[in-house]
């Protein structure tokens, strides 16, 4: 287990949001980053995790962020690849779990055939993953607030994030995801859907929600218009970390 104490400080942003408050509006709490490894008896997994949180007490119960991350070829550490966003939200209060999705057994992800079949096996074994998580976290931090949980995603991580609330209704409150291109959002009133847009990389036809479904459903959809697909991890520079930030943030608070 690796545990690391950190303050993280960020500067005064010159922007606000579309929605809300900006950044430096919100408080910012010291933090911590502990590393270990679940394991999943039933699926003989192991499930490496990364827990992000504050170091000194939250008012009220504290809310619960899920982050999956995107495709990294089975080369491991992909789960500590967003620390501009899971330490980020961990100054801002929230308990941070990221998870390490593909392990170096596992099969690399199918390059030819229909996406959304060949890969669902593999967005599946991420849903199963987010679960074990949640029903673990219940049973060792049971005064977290599991009635407000959010899951956040990138790319492969977010057709996770966007197939689980299908798989497992009445579990999380939102889902967030950065440009997952391949799983349709959930079509339900009982969770909120919000999806940030790179300005390279366009979805698959009938991922995306039409004008009618986004109203209907209240789903936020925001298009990046200077910030790639690849550049939602830890390669985004500072100003597309900071209007990240600032829209994750805002889509929790929402």
């Amino acid at each position: 287990m690796i545990k690391i104490l950190y303050i993280f400080i960020i500067g005064l942003l010159s922007s606000y949001s579309t929605y809300g408050k900006s950044v430096e509006e919100t408080s910012h709490f010291e933090f911590s980053l502990d590393t270990l490894k679940l394991y999943d008896q039933s699926r003989k997994r192991e499930i490496p995790i990364a827990i992000y949180k504050p170091t000194s007490k939250v008012s009220g119960k504290q809310k619960l962020v899920i982050f999956s991350h995107g495709y990294g070829q089975n080369k491991g550490g992909d789960y500590l690849a967003y620390s501009y966003l899971t330490e980020f939200l961990a100054s801002k209060g929230f308990f941070v779990v990221s998870i390490q999705h593909e392990l170096a057994t596992d099969s690399l992800l199918p390059l030819t055939g229909n996406p959304q079949i060949v890969r669902r096996p593999f967005w599946e074994r991420g849903a199963d993953n987010i679960i074990y998580v949640i029903n673990e976290l219940k049973r060792t931090n049971p005064e977290l607030d599991f009635k407000h949980i959010t899951l956040v995603g990138h790319s492969n991580g977010g057709d996770m994030t966007a197939l689980f609330p299908q798989k497992y209704p009445n579990t999380v409150e939102k889902i967030i995801t950065l440009d997952n291109r391949r799983m349709p959002f959930p079509k339900t009133k009982k969770v909120k859907v919000y999806s940030l847009r790179s300005s390279d990389q366009p979805a698959d036809e009938g991922v995306l929600p039409t004008g009618k479904d986004a109203k209907k459903y209240i789903m936020k959809i925001v298009k990046l218009a200077n910030t790639t697909h690849n550049e939602m991890d830890d390669n985004a520079n500072d100003e597309q970390r900071k209007e990240i930030q600032e829209y994750i943030i805002t889509f929790i608070n929402d």
